[in-house]
């Protein structure tokens, strides 16, 4: 292959460097296209054919369906890991030592107390407050009791402000679940693992000794793990675009949360059992909906079947089907939602439509089984999602700080009105 793409326009051709990427991605070059052409563009809505950066964080293959963070894939992150130790990896480049996971835990634990001002903001909101909003207000928040911008250049400022947002970040969402429900706020317990923790602030009861249970322990650290990052998506992007203005580290989290807040990105399992609900309500006949789905001319689509970027199966959805079903059986439950969920996941899994179109349950189907599960209310699976990002994003903050990257400023194609004389209101 050349290593020279030309474009010609007008008769006038103009070379750019072809790039490629260690898994023999190819890019074509163009920061130089404005400036030697005289003021062309591309367009590209959505920048969906469109690298932002370069990085070395996450591999994704939607074709192949492969995911892996720094090189390590994430079928065997899933087995062989924990949380901490792939947030570490995601962040630092390599995965820890003994003596740097044990010590990255303590520096976590050390930083997880919030400064008790933060709940009279926390006050402010009422119950009936999302809490996507809560916990984006409240990371914000937290830059006006760390005022002191980050110093880049310092290795050991860099790691204080990361460990910092690593500890109290599970205490923000645990505390927004808790107003919402009524719950006295919970710190939770140093004895414990990270995950084990979060979850003890999230449940435990003031007239009750708290009791972890493995398996969920164990499966909320696998769906982390799968969430931890997805190269650049749309909150991705939008926390390294708002870092790249120089903003604070936890200012840009907290722009990276409302990103994912919405319907088309964090909140797909939320409407995933939104969807489930309605079938309930409809008297529970799921393969009514399976031949809705089917019809071309019907309005209706399955949530949280398929993938966008997944072209044949989602790796994630594969590891967490077996959690989900070991949740299950663990607990018992008796939910006719959840009998819906199983219901349609066999009918995709076997039936020829879907098969053909790879409309296989996707990571967000089973996360949302999961957490309803555990009895975590469905506006709250966002949040869920959240602290499962939380490392992708450091680690995306943090790489386009060091790399210095320019401040993001995308351009655009004016499609408005053309010079027009101005009209007094007696004469409109």
């Amino acid at each position: 292959m050349s290593n020279i793409a030309i474009l010609e326009i007008d008769g006038k051709k103009y070379e750019f460097p072809i790039v490629k990427g260690t898994e023999n991605e190819i890019a074509i070059d163009i920061k130089t296209l404005r400036s030697v052409t005289g003021g062309i563009t591309t367009l590209d809505p959505g920048y969906k054919n469109t690298s932002s950066c370069e990085s070395e964080v996450t591999f994704l293959d939607g074709e192949k369906g492969i995911l892996r963070y720094r090189g390590y894939s994430i079928e065997e992150l899933a087995d062989k890991s924990d949380f901490l130790e792939v947030a570490y990896l995601l962040i630092f480049g390599e995965l820890p030592s003994k003596e740097q996971n044990e010590k990255f835990h303590r520096d976590i634990q050390k930083t997880a107390l919030v400064d008790e001002d933060v709940k009279k903001i926390l006050d402010g909101f009422p119950k009936t407050a999302h809490p996507m909003g809560v916990l984006s207000a409240l990371t914000s928040a937290l830059t006006a009791f760390n005022p002191k911008s980050v110093n880049v250049s310092s290795e050991e400022d860099m790691y204080k402000a990361i460990v910092k947002i690593l500890g109290k970040f599970p205490v923000l969402a645990a505390w927004t679940y808790r107003k919402g429900e009524g719950l006295p706020l919970e710190y939770g317990d140093n004895s414990l693992g990270y995950t084990e923790n979060f979850l003890k602030m999230m449940f435990a009861l003031p007239n009750e000794r708290y009791v972890s249970n493995p398996v969920i322990v164990e499966a909320l650290d696998k769906l982390l793990i799968l969430h931890a990052d997805h190269e650049q998506n749309c909150s991705t992007s939008t926390v390294r675009i708002v870092g790249s203005s120089h903003a604070g580290l936890f200012a840009s989290l907290s722009a990276g949360i409302s990103a994912l807040w919405g319907p088309l990105h964090g909140g797909a399992n939320q409407a995933v059992i939104e969807m489930l609900e309605a079938i309930k309500e409809d008297g529970g006949d799921y393969q009514k909906y399976i031949e809705k789905a089917k019809d071309k001319d019907d309005p209706f689509r399955l949530m949280g079947f398929g993938h966008r970027v997944y072209k044949n199966f989602d790796p994630r959805a594969k590891i967490i089907k077996v959690a989900a079903e070991e949740v299950l059986n663990d607990l018992g439950i008796d939910d006719p939602v959840l009998d819906i969920a199983k219901g349609l996941a066999e009918v995709a899994l076997n039936d020829e439509y879907f098969k053909s179109r790879n409309l296989y349950p996707n990571v967000d189907f089973y996360s949302g089984i999961i957490y309803r599960a555990l009895g975590i209310p469905t506006p709250m699976f966002t949040v869920m999602f959240a602290l499962g990002r939380l490392p992708g994003w450091i680690a995306q903050w943090r790489e386009m700080r060091l790399r210095k990257e320019p401040i993001g400023r995308p351009r655009q194609l004016y499609v408005g009105a053309t010079e027009r004389l101005f009209v007094k209101e007696e004469n409109r």
